[in-house]
């Protein structure tokens, strides 16, 4: 007779659980995935800036970028991709300079000779490392004075962890600098000179949109606009979702891809243990400012800010990258803000925002004209990113819980990158193939230890995962 397919159950309509979505559909399992919002895409969603429709937040994909390029390939969108050398800025003591090539590193005035030297040697030394573990017991500042000395560390790697980081710097490991340079350097390992940064035409609107039509055609429910309520065991080998809006569905497994906070309330029958762990995490919030200018403001992609005075912590100008004719020859502008989570920022309105913001991009460009913003908008996100603490990867919580058929696979496990799209359909492919693995069948499911996320392997080339 044939076997009843599984039922699973995926909790958030990000890049994660749609591939994670996409992959359990193609093991043969039954699949609805719950996404709070009207649309898919979660960090990478999309909306409207006045008369133009892109990215809520600014994304880029390297050439290294193997597991999303394999997504790409799949979704019959990689060699649409269009690659682009950018420029890059960076504002200090109230001027604006170029660092784009190795003349222009020469010639920055902010650091000496020997400052460069040791600067150039610690970037090159940190692209260059594999024990990521043994990092994490170093606390970042530390190990940067130990390879940059003291002179750098103040005047550029403070002020940039800051702008990332706030004051959780000072508990961060140097495992988060590693990855970071590891990862914009890895094209260069590649063989390749300089970054090339690319980009889908039309931005993730249309990745996420041709991501819905493969969705649909492998048979996986999108449930769109119906928030979780709770994830609970019904004691009988079955999860319960309990949903917003009164209603209740039945799973056999269930995965949940939310921020560790939001897991935890989420799921009730959790272990105090499993709940002070979640719990435990501590996350940066973004307030990221979309802008619509008349004009271009720098022709740098991204200019890094080491003024704290300045309300943003970056210009991303995304016409730097994207030709202005897919904005109708207008500039898009992203003005980050990288705060703690409980910042008291997230309770300004959009107006005091966009005042101080603007105001912020009058004392940096001289030519700018309030009278050039188009449109505005703000988007706030509380839990955008994990805070890569001292020995993190002991606190990060197991793939299954006591909870029998309710499993957690969410950025939290991301122990040697950054966040990005790649790391998180990485999470997704690793996931789902150890998901294929295990032998469910009502019982509780086997602990998965955490530790799949180091696993490097990348997809090969031309495979349509």
């Amino acid at each position: 007779m044939p076997v009843p397919q599984q039922k699973w159950a995926i909790i958030g309509g990000g890049f994660l659980g749609m591939t994670l979505a996409l992959r359990l559909a193609q093991q043969g399992k039954a699949v609805t995935l719950f996404e709070a919002s009207p649309s898919l895409g979660g960090l990478a969603g999309t909306w409207r800036l006045g008369d133009v429709i892109w990215d809520r937040h600014y994304h880029v994909s390297l050439s290294s970028d193997g597991y999303l390029r394999s997504l790409l390939r799949e979704l019959d969108l990689e060699e649409e991709m269009r690659w682009t050398t950018t420029r890059t800025g960076f504002y200090v003591d109230s001027e604006l300079y170029s660092l784009s090539t190795t003349l222009e590193f020469l010639k920055f005035p902010i650091l000496s000779l020997a400052d460069k030297l040791r600067l150039g040697a610690t970037i090159l030394y940190a692209s260059r490392l594999t024990d990521w573990k043994t990092l994490e017991t170093i606390p970042v500042t530390e190990w940067l004075e130990q390879w940059s000395g003291r002179s750098v560390v103040r005047k550029i790697w403070t002020p940039l962890l800051r702008a990332k980081l706030g004051d959780n710097y000072r508990e961060t490991s140097a495992a988060f600098i590693w990855a970071s340079i590891a990862r914009m350097y890895a094209a260069r390992r590649g063989g390749m000179k300089k970054e090339s940064f690319g980009y889908v035409p039309s931005g993730y609107a249309r990745v996420i949109q041709r991501f819905a039509d493969t969705l649909e055609r492998a048979g996986v429910l999108c449930r769109l606009g119906k928030p979780v309520k709770a994830l609970t065991s019904g004691g009988t080998g079955e999860v319960r979702v309990d949903l917003q809006d009164g209603t209740r569905e039945t799973f056999d497994q269930s995965v949940v891809t939310a921020a560790a906070p939001l897991v935890s309330r989420l799921c009730p029958q959790l272990s105090p243990a499993e709940k002070d762990r979640l719990n435990h995490i501590k996350y940066q919030g973004i307030i990221c400012a979309s802008l619509l200018l008349k004009r271009p403001l720098s022709g740098f992609y991204i200019t890094n800010i080491t003024d704290s005075s300045m309300p943003y912590t970056a210009v991303i100008e995304m016409t730097a990258l994207v030709p202005p004719e897919e904005f109708g020859g207008r500039s898009l502008i992203y003005l980050p803000l990288y705060v703690p989570s409980d910042a008291p920022e997230f309770k300004l309105t959009d107006e005091q925002l966009q005042d101080r913001f603007l105001e912020g991009l009058g004392r940096m460009y001289s030519h700018f004209s309030r009278e050039d913003l188009l449109a505005f908008r703000i988007s706030r996100v509380t839990h955008l990113l994990p805070v890569p603490t001292l020995k993190y990867s002991e606190g990060v919580p197991d793939v299954s819980t006591s909870i029998p058929g309710v499993h957690i696979v969410n950025s939290t496990q991301i122990l040697n990158g950054t966040l990005n799209v790649n790391e998180t359909v990485q999470l997704a492919e690793i996931a789902a193939r150890r998901f294929a693995d295990q032998p469910f069948s009502g019982r509780p499911a086997e602990v998965l230890d955490h530790e799949i996320i180091e696993d490097n392997c990348q997809p090969l080339a031309g495979s349509r995962q």
